[in-house]
């Protein structure tokens, strides 16, 4: 960190492998680099923040170190390609152990969001794959986690989330792999010891299947102001109902609104009879809308959830998706590999989760 420095140690050779060994790279932990692990600190510091050249050229204006934005690309994935494997390690070894009760105090409540968002990606990871209206795919989705702890309310009842208490994880993956990766997030941060359990995502079927694998008997939240602002919600089928009277759209779209926030599903439900002769666009919304009440009645009975003092919103995994993913990954101009991407979102979760210090002072096992 101080410039570039020379070292003189022992080199060995095994009298019966023939092969060299120095001893003393291993314990100043510069084995294989020209960089020691304070300036590879760094370098992953500013490739997680901001694009390698940026980061590079942060370190030459702030500490003097002249890198390549090569260096930087390199060394900020290899560390969260680390991260990502000793996570994988942790995943599976919550899979085949039994998880020990651990003796902490209950918590009041606790919470799972999930949530999905596309990544830019190079052309070669996304041939082949179906994009949004029948055309090829540009795009990669990152899967993100979070859980989060809400001890008290404010003086209007509503719930308020333990500072630093949000911890982030995810990939481009499977569903399937990312219910084990979310289910042992949540266990490890006290899920059995949870007084009350909710999980709040948006209408995505595959949320919900792994919340039913993974958090049986949680209280299920489908996201109000996500209901809101889906077409099912009604402003599109309004326009097909009245394309040429605004006022009547807004009055009836409203008032749909008011029986969404107060929880009064089977009345949207019933309100399609009353509706006038329906053009053919409307009749298919109409379908989707009776289907998506059908499957979410449950999850929307908003006013129980606030007498609960319960989030009614995703807004946490929401902002994450914003702040980890989009701020770094998707910037105009910027594309990815899957491996290069999932190094970065790795070590962006484990930064904004409060685990990197801890992490980087753990990743070596100390020199006798």
């Amino acid at each position: 960190m101080l410039g570039r420095v020379e070292t003189e140690r022992p080199y060995y050779v095994g009298a019966t492998c023939r092969q060299g060994h120095r001893p003393l790279d291993q314990e100043l932990d510069v084995e294989g680099t020209a960089y020691s692990p304070g300036v590879r600190r760094m370098m992953a510091m500013v490739g997680s923040e901001t694009s390698f050249e940026r980061g590079r050229e942060q370190l030459q204006r702030l500490a003097g170190l002249e890198v390549t934005t090569k260096a930087v690309e390199r060394q900020a994935e290899a560390l969260g390609a680390e991260i990502a494997a000793h996570e994988q390690a942790e995943i599976q070894r919550g899979l085949q152990l039994e998880l020990p009760e651990v003796a902490a105090p209950e918590i009041p409540t606790l919470y799972v969001e999930m949530d999905g968002t596309g990544v830019p990606m190079v052309a070669s990871e996304t041939e082949g794959r179906a994009g949004k209206q029948s055309e090829p795919a540009h795009t990669r989705e990152v899967k993100l986690g979070c859980v989060f702890t809400q001890t008290t309310v404010d003086s209007q009842g509503r719930p308020r989330r333990e500072e630093d208490s949000t911890t982030y994880t995810g990939g481009i993956e499977t569903a399937e792999a990312f219910g084990r990766r979310l289910s042992v997030e949540a266990y490890r941060r006290g899920w059995n010891r949870a007084q009350k359990k909710g999980v709040i995502g948006d209408d995505a079927p595959w949320i919900w299947n792994l919340t039913e694998e993974h958090f049986p008997g949680a209280i299920q939240i489908v996201d109000l102001y996500h209901a809101r602002q889906s077409r099912l919600a009604g402003w599109e089928l309004s326009g097909h109902l009245w394309p040429t009277d605004e006022g009547p759209r807004r009055r009836w779209t409203r008032k749909r609104e008011k029986k969404l926030d107060g929880g009064r599903i089977e009345s949207l439900r019933r309100d399609r009879r009353s509706l006038p002769v329906a053009p053919p666009g409307a009749a298919q919304l109409l379908r989707h809308e009776a289907d998506y009440f059908a499957a979410n009645a449950g999850r929307m009975r908003y006013p129980a959830f606030r007498r609960q003092h319960l989030f009614v919103g995703s807004g946490v995994v929401e902002a994450g998706c914003k702040t980890i993913i989009g701020s770094r990954l998707k910037p105009s101009g910027m594309f990815w590999t899957v491996r290069g991407a999932n190094a970065i979102v790795a070590l962006r979760c484990n930064r904004l989760s409060g685990q990197f210090e801890n992490y980087w002072e753990n990743r070596r096992p100390r020199a006798a």
